[in-house]
Protein backbone atom coordinates (compact mmCIF):
# COMPACT_ATOMS: atom_id res chain seq x y z
CA UNK A 1 0.00 0.00 0.00
CA UNK A 2 2.00 3.70 -0.96
CA UNK A 3 2.22 6.36 1.39
CA UNK A 4 1.58 9.64 1.23
CA UNK A 5 4.32 11.94 -0.34
CA UNK A 6 5.21 15.78 0.66
CA UNK A 7 2.76 16.87 -1.81
CA UNK A 8 -0.38 15.03 -0.52
CA UNK A 9 0.74 16.47 2.93
CA UNK A 10 0.29 20.06 1.79
CA UNK A 11 -2.98 19.26 -0.07
CA UNK A 12 -4.30 17.85 3.36
CA UNK A 13 -2.70 20.99 4.97
CA UNK A 14 -4.97 23.04 2.64
CA UNK A 15 -7.76 21.44 2.83
CA UNK A 16 -7.84 22.23 6.86
CA UNK A 17 -7.12 25.45 6.09
CA UNK A 18 -10.15 25.93 4.11
CA UNK A 19 -12.44 23.60 5.92
CA UNK A 20 -11.61 25.28 9.18
CA UNK A 21 -12.66 28.75 8.09
CA UNK A 22 -15.76 27.51 6.26
CA UNK A 23 -17.21 25.02 8.60
CA UNK A 24 -16.57 27.25 11.08
CA UNK A 25 -19.11 29.52 10.31
CA UNK A 26 -21.78 26.78 9.13
CA UNK A 27 -21.27 24.92 12.32
CA UNK A 28 -20.80 27.84 15.03
CA UNK A 29 -24.21 27.73 16.57
CA UNK A 30 -25.87 24.33 16.09
CA UNK A 31 -23.42 21.80 14.15
CA UNK A 32 -24.94 22.13 10.63
CA UNK A 33 -27.27 23.58 8.51
CA UNK A 34 -30.66 24.21 9.93
CA UNK A 35 -32.80 21.80 7.52
CA UNK A 36 -35.41 19.38 8.69
CA UNK A 37 -34.70 16.41 9.34
CA UNK A 38 -35.44 12.56 10.36
CA UNK A 39 -33.98 10.97 13.91
CA UNK A 40 -32.58 7.39 13.99
CA UNK A 41 -35.63 6.51 16.01
CA UNK A 42 -38.16 7.68 14.03
CA UNK A 43 -36.92 5.29 11.17
CA UNK A 44 -36.98 2.20 12.99
CA UNK A 45 -40.20 3.21 14.52
CA UNK A 46 -42.02 2.85 10.78
CA UNK A 47 -40.83 -1.08 9.98
CA UNK A 48 -40.80 -3.64 12.28
CA UNK A 49 -38.88 -6.10 10.37
CA UNK A 50 -37.00 -9.16 11.08
CA UNK A 51 -32.91 -7.72 13.43
CA UNK A 52 -30.34 -6.03 11.25
CA UNK A 53 -27.69 -8.49 11.61
CA UNK A 54 -26.41 -9.36 15.41
CA UNK A 55 -27.40 -5.37 16.36
CA UNK A 56 -31.24 -4.26 16.99
CA UNK A 57 -30.81 -0.35 17.80
CA UNK A 58 -34.36 -0.80 19.21
CA UNK A 59 -32.76 -2.61 22.21
CA UNK A 60 -28.88 -1.74 22.15
CA UNK A 61 -27.68 1.61 22.99
CA UNK A 62 -26.06 2.48 19.71
CA UNK A 63 -24.13 5.16 18.22
CA UNK A 64 -22.35 5.98 14.46
CA UNK A 65 -19.32 6.99 13.87
CA UNK A 66 -18.55 9.07 11.05
CA UNK A 67 -15.53 10.04 9.10
CA UNK A 68 -15.54 12.75 6.37
CA UNK A 69 -13.43 13.68 3.31
CA UNK A 70 -10.96 10.79 3.03
CA UNK A 71 -9.25 8.47 2.01
CA UNK A 72 -6.23 10.57 3.42
CA UNK A 73 -2.39 9.44 4.78
CA UNK A 74 -3.93 9.03 8.13
CA UNK A 75 -6.78 6.29 6.68
CA UNK A 76 -4.72 3.21 6.94
CA UNK A 77 -4.05 3.55 10.20
CA UNK A 78 -7.80 4.37 10.93
CA UNK A 79 -8.77 0.94 9.33
CA UNK A 80 -6.27 -0.94 11.56
CA UNK A 81 -8.02 0.55 14.57
CA UNK A 82 -11.55 0.00 13.57
CA UNK A 83 -10.45 -3.86 12.57
CA UNK A 84 -8.70 -3.95 15.94
CA UNK A 85 -11.67 -2.53 18.22
CA UNK A 86 -14.36 -4.35 15.92
CA UNK A 87 -15.57 -1.23 15.03
CA UNK A 88 -17.83 -0.29 12.05
CA UNK A 89 -17.75 2.92 10.72
CA UNK A 90 -19.22 5.04 7.47
CA UNK A 91 -16.95 7.09 5.28
CA UNK A 92 -18.06 10.02 3.53
CA UNK A 93 -15.86 10.16 0.39
CA UNK A 94 -14.15 12.97 -1.15
CA UNK A 95 -13.64 12.41 -5.16
CA UNK A 96 -10.47 14.61 -5.97
CA UNK A 97 -6.83 13.79 -4.62
CA UNK A 98 -8.94 11.41 -2.35
CA UNK A 99 -10.62 8.76 -3.90
CA UNK A 100 -8.42 9.08 -6.89
CA UNK A 101 -5.37 8.84 -5.15
CA UNK A 102 -6.25 6.16 -2.30
CA UNK A 103 -8.22 3.82 -4.40
CA UNK A 104 -6.86 0.67 -2.06
CA UNK A 105 -7.66 2.51 0.85
CA UNK A 106 -11.35 2.45 -0.86
CA UNK A 107 -11.51 -1.30 -1.46
CA UNK A 108 -10.01 -1.98 1.97
CA UNK A 109 -13.15 0.10 3.40
CA UNK A 110 -16.00 -2.08 1.66
CA UNK A 111 -13.57 -5.24 1.52
CA UNK A 112 -14.02 -4.79 5.89
CA UNK A 113 -17.46 -4.09 6.28
CA UNK A 114 -17.60 -0.02 6.23
CA UNK A 115 -20.25 1.94 4.72
CA UNK A 116 -18.69 4.01 1.93
CA UNK A 117 -20.55 6.98 0.95
CA UNK A 118 -20.22 10.19 -0.99
CA UNK A 119 -19.13 13.61 0.16
CA UNK A 120 -18.92 14.95 -3.11
CA UNK A 121 -16.35 15.39 -6.08
CA UNK A 122 -14.64 18.28 -4.73
CA UNK A 123 -16.17 19.79 -1.68
CA UNK A 124 -18.13 22.32 -3.61
CA UNK A 125 -20.88 23.79 -1.14
CA UNK A 126 -23.50 22.34 -3.04
CA UNK A 127 -26.35 25.33 -2.21
CA UNK A 128 -24.09 27.88 -4.23
CA UNK A 129 -24.83 25.24 -7.10
CA UNK A 130 -26.98 25.19 -10.83
CA UNK A 131 -28.42 21.66 -10.67
CA UNK A 132 -25.88 20.41 -13.16
CA UNK A 133 -23.57 20.95 -11.28
CA UNK A 134 -24.62 19.49 -8.31
CA UNK A 135 -25.13 16.25 -10.14
CA UNK A 136 -21.85 16.18 -11.25
CA UNK A 137 -20.47 16.44 -8.11
CA UNK A 138 -22.72 13.43 -6.77
CA UNK A 139 -22.59 11.01 -9.88
CA UNK A 140 -18.87 11.53 -10.67
CA UNK A 141 -18.07 10.14 -6.91
CA UNK A 142 -20.99 7.65 -7.13
CA UNK A 143 -19.24 6.13 -10.21
CA UNK A 144 -15.68 6.22 -8.98
CA UNK A 145 -17.19 4.16 -6.03
CA UNK A 146 -18.98 2.05 -7.49
CA UNK A 147 -15.89 1.08 -9.84
CA UNK A 148 -13.92 0.60 -7.06
CA UNK A 149 -16.15 -1.56 -4.75
CA UNK A 150 -18.80 -2.98 -6.84
CA UNK A 151 -21.53 -1.15 -4.74
CA UNK A 152 -23.26 2.39 -5.72
CA UNK A 153 -23.13 4.47 -2.96
CA UNK A 154 -26.89 5.36 -1.46
CA UNK A 155 -25.81 8.10 1.46
CA UNK A 156 -24.28 11.28 0.72
CA UNK A 157 -23.22 14.06 2.98
CA UNK A 158 -23.38 17.64 1.58
CA UNK A 159 -20.45 19.49 2.66
CA UNK A 160 -21.19 21.79 5.66
CA UNK A 161 -23.81 19.99 6.18
CA UNK A 162 -25.61 22.57 3.75
CA UNK A 163 -28.37 21.80 1.55
CA UNK A 164 -32.20 22.78 0.48
CA UNK A 165 -34.68 21.34 -1.69
CA UNK A 166 -33.14 21.61 -4.62
CA UNK A 167 -30.29 19.12 -3.15
CA UNK A 168 -33.05 17.13 -2.25
CA UNK A 169 -34.65 16.50 -5.32
CA UNK A 170 -31.02 16.08 -7.38
CA UNK A 171 -30.41 13.73 -4.09
CA UNK A 172 -33.70 12.24 -4.99
CA UNK A 173 -32.98 11.48 -8.60
CA UNK A 174 -29.75 10.06 -7.86
CA UNK A 175 -31.18 7.22 -4.87
CA UNK A 176 -29.45 8.81 -2.22
CA UNK A 177 -30.16 9.50 1.75
CA UNK A 178 -28.61 12.96 2.71
CA UNK A 179 -26.85 12.13 6.28
CA UNK A 180 -26.03 14.58 8.51
CA UNK A 181 -24.73 14.36 12.27
CA UNK A 182 -25.30 15.19 15.80
CA UNK A 183 -21.74 15.20 17.17
CA UNK A 184 -19.13 17.41 15.66
CA UNK A 185 -15.68 16.99 17.89
CA UNK A 186 -14.96 20.39 15.54
CA UNK A 187 -11.79 18.66 14.89
CA UNK A 188 -10.53 21.04 11.89
CA UNK A 189 -9.77 23.36 15.23
CA UNK A 190 -7.43 21.65 17.06
CA UNK A 191 -4.50 18.78 16.83
CA UNK A 192 -4.90 17.66 20.13
CA UNK A 193 -6.38 13.83 20.06
CA UNK A 194 -7.52 14.56 24.18
CA UNK A 195 -9.67 17.82 23.16
CA UNK A 196 -11.20 15.36 20.16
CA UNK A 197 -11.67 12.93 22.40
CA UNK A 198 -14.00 15.02 25.44
CA UNK A 199 -16.05 17.28 22.89
CA UNK A 200 -17.49 13.94 21.55
CA UNK A 201 -17.78 12.04 24.66
CA UNK A 202 -19.78 15.07 26.20
CA UNK A 203 -21.73 15.66 23.31
CA UNK A 204 -22.15 11.57 22.37
CA UNK A 205 -25.89 10.31 23.35
CA UNK A 206 -27.98 7.23 21.82
CA UNK A 207 -28.64 7.39 18.36
CA UNK A 208 -25.62 9.73 18.23
CA UNK A 209 -24.19 10.60 14.31
CA UNK A 210 -20.60 11.30 15.12
CA UNK A 211 -18.35 13.64 12.52
CA UNK A 212 -15.09 13.28 12.29
CA UNK A 213 -12.20 14.01 9.52
CA UNK A 214 -9.59 11.13 9.39
CA UNK A 215 -7.70 14.04 7.17
CA UNK A 216 -6.73 15.99 10.37
CA UNK A 217 -3.74 15.11 12.14
CA UNK A 218 -5.22 14.79 15.93
CA UNK A 219 -8.32 12.86 15.04
CA UNK A 220 -7.29 9.29 14.63
CA UNK A 221 -5.02 9.08 17.80
CA UNK A 222 -8.07 10.29 19.23
CA UNK A 223 -10.55 7.34 17.87
CA UNK A 224 -9.27 4.54 20.41
CA UNK A 225 -9.79 6.83 23.49
CA UNK A 226 -13.68 7.49 21.80
CA UNK A 227 -14.04 3.81 21.42
CA UNK A 228 -12.84 3.02 24.55
CA UNK A 229 -14.67 5.51 26.78
CA UNK A 230 -18.18 4.72 24.57
CA UNK A 231 -17.78 1.18 25.15
CA UNK A 232 -17.77 1.70 28.63
CA UNK A 233 -20.63 2.90 28.41
CA UNK A 234 -22.42 0.81 27.07
CA UNK A 235 -22.82 1.94 23.62
CA UNK A 236 -22.40 -0.54 20.41
CA UNK A 237 -21.06 0.85 17.42
CA UNK A 238 -22.94 0.27 13.82
CA UNK A 239 -23.27 2.08 10.67
CA UNK A 240 -25.12 4.14 9.39
CA UNK A 241 -27.59 2.02 7.39
CA UNK A 242 -27.59 -0.19 10.60
CA UNK A 243 -28.42 2.83 12.86
CA UNK A 244 -31.87 3.19 10.97
CA UNK A 245 -32.54 -0.69 10.60
CA UNK A 246 -34.82 -2.13 10.45
CA UNK A 247 -35.84 1.22 8.71
CA UNK A 248 -34.36 2.19 5.69
CA UNK A 249 -33.24 5.72 4.52
CA UNK A 250 -35.35 6.80 1.98
CA UNK A 251 -33.59 8.81 -1.50
CA UNK A 252 -34.26 12.68 -0.81
CA UNK A 253 -34.55 12.84 2.97
CA UNK A 254 -32.50 13.87 5.16
CA UNK A 255 -31.49 12.22 8.57
CA UNK A 256 -29.39 13.19 11.67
Amino acid sequence: MPFPNRKTTRRGAAFRALAAGAAVAALALTGCTRVESTAPSTVRATDVQARFGAVDCREAKCVALTFDAGPSEHSARLLDILEEERVPATFFLLGKRHIDTYPELVRRMADEGHEVASHTWTHRILTELEPDEIREELERTNDAIERLTGRRPTLMRPPQGRTNDTVHGISRELGLSEVLWSVTAKDYTTTDPDLITRRVLARSSRDGIILLHDLYDGTVPAVPGIIDALKKRGYVFVTVPQLLAPGKAEPGAVYR
